[in-house]
């Protein structure tokens, strides 16, 4: 596996409290990396001080370059985009008005945002905030998209959304993955399964594991060990 991203001994400490204690994590250049583990692990806090918006310590070198010490909005000229977890739209803008905003790149790249998301072009001039769970998720992955950057950051995109809407985002984050790379934090085990090929998983601040995702999946033992939960459920349909 060719590392885009390699982060060693990362470590977090937010008002005297230790959250991240040394997480090592390699980041695939192609496909998709799935950072993994249970609630409260430290995978959120990873991905943040990976962006600089978190106090860190380690070592972060990204296609090279040390970007241990940069702060947020250097990372994010470095070519990494983020979609956070709480997906940070502007409710009272439009959806047009939230992708102007995110546009970096002089020539952005709307074909490739509108080829993904032919619904957002429809609705471009509605309320982001009038969106449903699952078009706001859209809109939160499509502004990373229109820049030119070499790594995507998605922050448990499907959390909260119906089944289906799930499939729709595997959907868009497997056609997504085929020009950019994508770290994807995610707990829905049926997603990672047929999305990602590399992954990491964390356990109370540290990796406790590194290898490929299928295989950590596919022994029952292993991932109810590092997980704590049963990996064999139907995976989400990804359309080509």
């Amino acid at each position: 596996m060719t590392t885009l991203l390699a982060v060693r001994d990362l470590r977090v400490v937010i008002d005297g409290l230790h959250i991240l204690h040394g997480v090592d994590l390699d980041v695939a250049a192609t496909g998709v990396t799935a950072l993994l583990g249970r609630n409260g692990a430290g995978k959120t806090t990873t991905v943040k001080a990976v962006m600089g918006l978190v106090p860190r310590t380690g070592s972060l070198v990204f296609d090279g370059a040390d970007i241990g010490r940069l702060p947020t909005h250097l990372v994010v000229r470095r070519g990494i985009g983020y979609a956070p977890e709480d997906r940070g739209i502007f409710a009272g803008l439009s959806v047009a008005e939230n992708l102007r905003l995110a546009e970096r790149d002089s020539a952005p790249a709307y074909d490739l945002v509108f080829e993904l998301f032919p619904e957002l072009k429809q609705r471009h001039k509605q309320a982001a905030g009038t969106l449903s769970g699952g078009q706001q998720q859209m809109v939160a992955i499509a502004r990373t998209l229109l820049n030119g950057n070499r790594l995507i950051i998605a922050d448990e995109p499907t959390k909260g959304l119906a089944p289906k809407i799930v499939t729709e985002v595997a959907d868009v984050l497997a056609r997504a993955a085929e020009t950019v790379p994508v770290l994807l934090v995610e707990q829905n085990l049926a997603l990672v399964r047929r999305v990602a090929g590399h992954c990491a998983v964390l356990a109370d601040g540290r990796t406790a594991h590194q290898g490929d995702a299928r295989e950590l999946l596919a022994d029952e033992d292993a991932a109810r060990r590092l997980l704590g939960v049963g990996s064999h459920r139907p995976a989400p349909e990804v359309t080509s």
